[in-house]
């Protein structure tokens, strides 16, 4: 892994204390503790998702996948909830990254969704999965360090991972590097805001 990514990784635990689960089924630090919260402001009320998959969330506030459950934990610990992330979900429990995302004070995330994962070749998937490494920095670079509107969307910007994604569109109408869709946008969490998409974003490769 690049220096830039783990300095980026070690800043981003350093900001807080709390620790909070991310996975189900999972044998990761994450799993421990579900009720940590982030050290940061309340994040804004569960409202103007939009996209396609949204009808495909949970809409009983007392499920733990749905927009109001997941608008009162930090963002791992939602994504855990979401039944759209369950992939992403032992993803970031295989790279011991649940701690980091519910931690940061602030954070964007393109997640990818299932069936985004379904499109990687079964046997790549399982090679990543077991690459630690390689698996953070795909990962990381689905991150983005600050909280972004959709009104933010558009442009370049940097990921924990060191590099740049470029969003292009405008409205409820998102790509991610020209062929990652945003199916569901807007989501919030405690501590991010959240767009799903259906495509599993590359970082590029390393010279």
């Amino acid at each position: 892994m690049r220096k830039s990514t783990i300095a980026v990784l070690t800043a981003v635990t350093a900001l807080a204390l709390a620790t909070a689960a991310c996975s189900s089924g999972t044998d990761d630090k994450a799993g421990d503790t579900p009720a940590a919260q982030p050290t940061t402001a309340t994040a804004p009320k569960a409202d103007g998702v939009f996209g396609a998959a949204c009808g495909q969330i949970p809409a009983d506030p007392g499920n733990a996948g749905s927009l109001d459950a997941m608008a009162k934990v930090p963002t791992a610990t939602a994504a855990s909830g979401n039944p759209l992330l369950s992939t992403l979900v032992t993803a970031v429990g295989a790279a011991d990254l649940g701690d980091s995302l519910n931690t940061a004070p602030a954070i964007t995330v393109f997640a990818p969704v299932n069936s985004a994962f379904a499109k990687v070749p079964e046997k790549d998937l399982k090679a990543l999965l077991a690459d630690k490494e390689a698996l953070t920095g795909v990962l990381t670079y689905h991150v983005i360090g600050e909280r972004l509107a959709p009104a933010q969307l558009a442009g370049e910007h940097t990921t924990l991972e060191g590099d740049t994604v470029k969003v292009s569109g405008s409205g409820e109408s998102w790509t991610v590097n020209g062929n990652s869709m945003v199916v569901c946008g807007n989501i919030q969490t405690a501590n991010g805001t959240v767009y799903l998409v259906d495509t599993v974003l590359m970082p590029p490769a390393k010279k």
